[in-house]
């Protein structure tokens, strides 16, 4: 296996590999290119993120700046927006449903290092992939740690520390991030 396979793979591998660190480069060429553009060429700066990202649906919006490793293994739904200073590192598939709400600051970490000092030092890594449902929200400065699956219509308080699956239709919050409550979903329904 290729050191990007491995990668793809969830197994060590190491990111100094000569493919890898030339996917990086693109990919941080094109976020600079995206994270500089002027604010009304919403064209070019949609234009550019379907360049950087695997997958894109339709109505999706990122605010600059915004950062990520690689980008191609980055799959959005429909109608998902990123707000200001958001992280992805894809070494891993990054998958995020329809409706995701992404607040500033918020970081995604698919990539983790061994435990061992030896291995650490010697640059190996290795990610797990990060799998956000449908109609989830996800508050200002959370982290959502490697592996971790998000259930639909989730809510993920601000600040939070994500480091185990949450289920559909829950609030949770804190470092680390526990339930607080079941959502209803008459909850804040709008009447008119």
């Amino acid at each position: 296996m290729t050191e990007k396979e491995k990668m793809l793979a969830g197994e060590l591998y190491q990111a100094g590999d000569p493919e890898l660190v030339a996917e990086r480069l693109k990919a941080r060429k094109l976020v600079k290119s995206f994270n500089d553009s002027e604010p009304e060429n919403t064209e070019l700066r949609i234009s550019l993120v379907r360049k950087i990202f695997g997958k894109a649906g339709k109505n999706f919006w990122v605010e600059p700046p915004f950062y990520c490793d690689y980008g191609s293994n980055i799959e959005v739904g429909d109608d998902v927006f990123f707000n200001f200073n958001c992280v992805i590192l894809d070494v891993c598939k990054v998958t995020l449903g329809d409706r995701v709400f992404v607040a500033p600051n918020v970081q995604f970490y698919t990539a983790t290092h061994p435990l061992d000092p030896v291995s650490r030092g010697e640059f190996w890594e290795f990610g797990k992939a990060i799998t956000i449902g449908s109609d989830v929200w996800i508050g200002g400065s959370a982290i959502i740690c490697p592996g971790v699956t998000i259930g639909e219509r989730a809510v993920i308080g601000a600040g939070s520390v994500v480091t185990k699956d949450v289920a559909s239709d829950v609030v949770v919050g804190g470092n680390p991030a526990k339930f607080i409550k079941r959502i209803d979903r008459k909850d804040n329904v709008i009447r008119t």
